[in-house]
């Protein structure tokens, strides 16, 4: 039996194996090493409690128990109230300071660690031992406070790319009970000043329920009107009509190189004036916009591991442009194949901006199902893997005056919105006549666009899968199927006989005589100068689902 000595003036039991482990045998020393490195892991503070420097200990319990009962609050807070838990994530000032107690956290974890080794002693441990606890304790570091240290690190990432994206202005509030949105994909070059936004999609969330509208307008589209009190109204009262050269997708330049000081103390004049067009054209309140340029738009795609498409149809990697006027391209660089594909951002880019051998209608039923597939895949495990590199990406995003301090209500409707159906506009086919764009009725515009929101703000909308787009199509299986009146509006982007699309459909691989469609043999035709066989091949390009 051990004697009960006691240290002098302490009483203290010198024996005790937890604080005086000399006296202890070779496999208790070992397994109280083990028990104070896991202490130090799940109770920071426990282990130099019982074996260690108390006060030491006492002050560094009392601070994990703020941080169990901080963490318990934000789990209540966020069942309760998640826009305000999101909200002090998004805040810069609020990160910042998160990021600096994290950070302090990870530092004040580790010097617990370090003194856990102290209090272990490993000179009394036996040399097979002193390994093994030395690895225990590295990866016990690793974890716990490599963790917290790890979670700084992406905080501050992701405060540095809302600081990069969006604005420090006020918040913006919702109109007729919805936030409106204009998203441009601006496609910038060496030889222009200000980008050509290529791409023009409202996108219109119902702030209650996250219910969302995606409205698209025809790069192409003329005679846009400004809202009533946009400066540019002044110019163009009658609408932007100056000619075969006023398409709408060139107000965001003519406004940067000859009109900028209409908008005086504006970060982007042709962006806003842009807005303003897109707002008067559909006679809806836009409140915001987020521009994204190409190369933002591939990278961003990179991060988050590529996207998955069923593809109606094939889609060419266009060559350099030999006939301006007639839109002639020469060999193309490649092939985006029908079927299911994962694109990286390279071929993701270029199935959503190539036009050839289609109209833009088609182009815009890809873009639209790109879009879906990115909202689609970008889940929670994706996010949190990837995150450094989306959030990197992210701030390729070359401006938005959406206000930082409002992303935690922004986050919370995308939230509420996944799953959602989303209903779709497009101011051309397969929605309006394909000359409807250069001659538009802005009161049909407007009737179609009230009766979508109204069916968006409905408790359960209905109509086409969210994840499914379709652009005027030749059919199923192979052009042939679809009869010489569905190939006809295959070609032209006219209407279909049926105003809801099919919500599925096959990807032409075959010729008309069953022969499988190749690149060598789409090639062979541009060679031989048979635009109209590719033409024919390539017309249900426009169908997509994301997968």
């Amino acid at each position: 039996m051990a004697s009960s000595t006691q240290q002098p003036g302490t009483g203290a039991i010198l024996t005790d194996p937890v604080r005086y482990p000399a006296g202890a045998s070779p496999a208790v020393r070992t397994k109280r090493a083990f028990v104070l490195v896991l202490l130090t892991l799940l109770v920071p503070g426990s282990a130099q409690l019982v074996a260690g420097d108390r006060k030491l200990g006492r002050i560094a319990l009392r601070v994990t128990l703020c941080v169990w009962a901080l963490l318990v609050l934000a789990v209540v807070l966020l069942l309760l109230d998640r826009t305000l838990v999101i909200n002090v994530f998004t805040n810069p000032v609020t990160s910042l300071v998160l990021v600096i107690l994290l950070t302090a956290l990870a530092v004040g974890w580790a010097l617990l660690f370090v003194n856990t080794l102290r209090i272990i002693r490993p000179v009394l441990l036996a040399p097979p031992a002193r390994p093994a606890v030395g690895i225990a304790l590295v990866l016990a570091l690793v974890l716990g406070s490599g963790s917290l240290g790890y979670a700084a690190y992406l905080l501050n990432v992701g405060r540095n790319a809302i600081g990069s994206i969006f604005s420090s202005g006020p918040a913006i509030e919702p109109v007729d009970g919805r936030y409106n949105f204009l998203m441009m994909g601006g496609d910038a070059g060496d030889d222009r000043t200000g980008r050509r936004p290529d791409s023009l999609s409202v996108l219109s969330v119902d702030a209650k329920t996250g219910q969302t509208a995606i409205i698209s307008i025809p790069r192409n589209f003329q005679n846009a009107q400004f809202s009533a009190n946009s400066p540019m109204r002044a110019l163009y009262p009658d609408g932007y009509d100056c000619g075969d050269e006023c398409l709408i997708n060139a107000i965001n330049t003519e406004v940067t190189n000859e009109h900028a000081n209409l908008y005086p103390g504006v970060a982007d004049p042709g962006a806003q004036a842009t807005l303003e067009a897109v707002s008067g054209t559909l006679g809806m309140d836009i409140q915001a916009y987020v521009l994204v340029d190409m190369d933002g738009f591939s990278k961003l795609i990179d991060a988050m591991g590529g996207i998955r498409i069923k593809a109606g149809g094939w889609v060419p990697i266009s060559g350099e442009t030999i006939d301006e006027a007639n839109g002639i391209h020469g060999m193309p660089l490649g092939w985006i194949p029908a079927g299911d594909n994962t694109l990286d951002g390279y071929h993701a880019l270029w199935y959503g901006r190539s036009r050839e051998f289609v109209d833009d209608y088609a182009r815009i039923a890809r873009q639209q199902c790109v879009q879906q597939a990115m909202l689609k895949q970008l889940d929670p495990a994706t996010l949190l893997s990837k995150f450094e590199d989306i959030a990197n990406a992210g701030t390729k995003v070359v401006e938005s005056n959406i206000s930082s301090t409002q992303l935690g209500s922004f986050v919370d409707l995308a939230i509420k919105a996944k799953g959602k159906e989303v209903k779709r506009l497009t101011i051309g086919p397969p929605d309006f006549d394909p000359a409807f764009s250069t001659n538009p009725d802005f009161d049909q515009i407007h009737n179609r666009v009230d009766q979508l929101l109204a069916s968006a703000s409905g408790a359960q909308a209905t109509g086409a899968a969210d994840d499914t787009i379709n652009a005027p199509a030749a059919g199923a299986g192979h052009v042939q199927a679809a009869g010489p009146a569905g190939l006809s509006r295959a070609m032209t982007g006219g209407l279909p006989q049926e105003s809801t699309a099919p919500s599925d459909f096959t990807p032409v691989t075959t010729t008309p005589d069953g022969e499988p469609i190749t690149e060598q043999m789409l090639d062979d035709f541009k060679r031989q100068g048979n635009e109209q066989a590719i033409r024919n091949l390539v017309a249900t390009n426009g169908q997509c689902a994301a997968l």
